[in-house]
């Protein structure tokens, strides 16, 4: 395989990179569906990034800035293609991206239960920090 072409994702994509999710990704988000990746890709159009190698979707990560911290979701890579260091460039890319924006620090969503996972980002230099704690609270649910 060559180097993976990585770009950002374009409205276009919303569906391929659904199905490469259910695919490729553990676990769902409540964001999982085409108004949720829309809104994304509306919001910051350079925050979906995309890895294609021959033209085929392989990879993805979503590099979101909210202007003062950098956060890391949604890196996934086919089961196919593991080990052949497409995480490293989607990583690399959301870095450079981070940095030209003004990013410090970046941080990731990773399922507890990922065991792979955690190999993956502690070779990629993250490491996770056991005294935070992510809280949640559905809004979906919420009556205007």
């Amino acid at each position: 395989m060559t180097d993976p072409r990585i770009r950002p994702a374009t409205p276009a994509d919303l569906d391929a990179v659904l199905a490469f999710w259910r695919t490729a990704a553990q676990g769902t988000s409540i964001s999982d569906d085409r108004d949720g990746v829309a809104r994304l890709v509306e919001r910051d159009p350079k925050a979906l990034l995309l890895a294609e190698d021959a033209g085929e979707l392989v990879g993805t990560v979503i590099a979101g800035f909210d202007g003062w911290r950098c956060h890391l979701y949604r890196l996934a890579v086919h089961p196919g293609r593991r080990r052949r260091g497409i995480g490293s460039a989607l990583l690399a890319a959301a870095e450079e991206r981070f940095v030209r924006l003004g990013g410090r620090r970046g941080d990731a969503m990773v399922l507890t239960r990922n065991e792979g996972a955690h190999h993956a980002w502690r070779a990629a230099g993250y490491a996770p920090e056991e005294h935070w704690r992510r809280w949640v609270k559905p809004l979906a649910d919420r009556a205007d």
